[in-house]
């Protein structure tokens, strides 16, 4: 298992959260595991919790992700809600071709939360990383009076990016 602290990027300031780390690895069963832990969730907007399952715009409020490289500049995108919703796309490169992605098996997701942590905890099957060399840890937070904060493993750019190549800088265990 390996841990990634996240930071948020500089022009956008979070209010009371203090920091977010994903741990995450190979587990039993032939899945991944990745837990993503928010320290300072006091003012976090949480989406509603509804059905899980497939649902698009998670990325408007608080939402967990990771992007995948695949070969040729292709890559995907993960979204996952502390609601139990997840989304999932396929790019052909740089913010082309978006479609939706048919995951191997569907992204399981649970919540934990707490005072002032929040834990999500999303696992995916390990051949969605079969052909993968390098991810993006990435997510969305929304905190009252829509205070947004985006956070990330690398940062490039003036504003938030998390399609930017030059994010996917993070092996794949």
């Amino acid at each position: 298992m390996q841990t990634h602290r996240l930071k948020f990027h500089p022009a956008f300031v979070p209010g009371g959260v203090t920091g977010l780390s994903v741990r995450w690895g190979r587990v039993a069963g032939d899945r991944m595991m990745l837990r993503y832990r928010l320290d300072g969730c006091g003012d976090v907007i949480l989406p509603n919790q509804t059905e899980s399952g497939r649902a698009d715009d998670l990325w408007r409020t608080t939402c967990f992700e990771l992007f995948i490289a695949d070969a040729g500049g292709s890559y995907r995108e993960f979204n996952f809600a502390p609601s139990g919703q997840w989304a999932a796309y396929r790019f052909n490169g740089y913010r082309n071709g978006a479609g939706d992605y048919d995951p191997i098996t569907l992204p399981e997701i649970t919540k934990d939360s707490g005072a002032s942590v929040l834990t999500v905890t999303a696992f995916l099957s390990v051949e969605e990383f079969a052909t993968s060399s390098h991810v993006s840890l990435t997510a969305v937070i929304e905190e009252k009076r829509r205070r947004m904060s985006y956070w990330a493993h690398r940062h490039s750019g003036q504003l938030p990016d998390f399609h930017e190549p030059t994010c996917f800088a993070l092996p794949v265990p």
